[in-house]
């Protein structure tokens, strides 16, 4: 019996004197060894329906979600074209799509013209706008951003700037031009001056607002760990307020890029505000119509982008 316990049955059964009691198991029937593999034929011949199912649905699912993406927008551009048509079907001076559409085709054929200091193709103006809003938008930044974080951070502050933004930010962009002339005494610095002073407020006020809804427990970790300020703003502060910082950065890219258009106008030069002011001087309805969508297509792309990197910023995971 001992031996049945440590010894291999084999070597149980050529001991002498040994019992065959540990005897090899009887085999299975035969019914009992065939009905696993029927089981393992009928469920991997139903995986690949059920994979096809599932590919199938999901495929329509797919095009579903882009026919409703899709669709939408162009219903509503096949709108716009019919109002268009139908209210310029008697004629009259308002230029009709397919002259607006002939005319677009003409204009951008050569956007990148030059003929003389003030007669530039499209392509030009364009790029000297998006130049001057690039560089007040990112003086707007390099001021706002910090001044948010330190409104958000001290109430002193707060309590002694919050009501100098609540006095300025208001002010139509046409209200600074003016003083930016008088202190500049030239248009470009003026057109990025009012550009600076239009965009900073968005930045400032919502990246203040995301510094004061940090929550306190991440304060007191910071203060129990005796982190610097700089430590705090850069590990635990601007990860928690980039999602508000970023929103600000969208709002102001977008009264940045409002904004030049009405400070061109005025300024004058080179600019697609400009352009199209010039346009309506030469009684060209056709071309500010042009210039119309492309303003709202460069405005559209803008806000496109912030929003995918906003898209991204949310959805990335925490980093230590």
């Amino acid at each position: 019996m001992v031996s049945a316990v440590f010894h291999s049955p084999g070597e149980a059964a050529s001991e002498p004197g040994g019992t065959t009691s540990a005897a090899v198991p009887a085999p299975a029937s035969s019914a009992s060894l065939a009905s696993p593999g029927r089981d393992d034929r009928s469920s991997s011949a139903a995986v690949p329906v059920v994979r096809r199912a599932a590919e199938t649905s999901r495929r329509a699912t797919d095009w579903r979600a882009l026919w409703m993406r899709v669709l939408p927008p162009l219903t509503g551009l096949g709108l716009l074209w019919l109002v268009w048509f139908l209210a310029t079907l008697k004629g009259g001076s308002f230029p009709t799509p397919g002259s607006t559409w002939d005319a677009a085709v003409a204009l951008f054929a050569d956007p990148f013209y030059r003929r003389g200091p003030n007669d530039q193709g499209i392509g030009w103006n364009v790029l000297y706008s998006l130049q001057r809003v690039g560089v007040g938008f990112g003086l707007a930044a390099l001021v706002g951003i910090p001044l948010g974080f330190l409104i958000g951070r001290f109430e002193f502050a707060s309590r002694m700037l919050s009501p100098l933004i609540s006095l300025l930010k208001p002010v139509s962009p046409l209200a600074w031009l003016p003083i930016g002339l008088l202190v500049f005494k030239s248009a470009n610095p003026a057109a990025i001056w009012t550009i600076f002073i239009c965009s900073i407020w968005p930045m400032v006020v919502n990246t203040a607002v995301g510094v004061q809804r940090v929550p306190q427990d991440y304060l007191n970790v910071a203060r129990v760990l005796q982190l610097s300020e700089w430590k705090l703003m850069t590990r635990i502060l601007l990860p928690a307020v980039l999602p508000y910082l970023l929103t600000g950065v969208r709002l102001s890219v977008g009264t940045a890029w409002l904004v030049i258009v009405a400070a061109e106008m005025l300024t004058g030069g080179v600019g697609i505000g400009f352009w199209v002011w010039d346009e309506w001087n030469n009684l060209n309805v056709q071309h500010i119509l042009i210039a119309i969508f492309v303003i709202g297509a460069i405005g559209m792309l803008l806000e496109a982008m912030l929003m995918k990197l906003i898209g991204v910023v949310d959805g990335s995971p925490p980093t230590g």
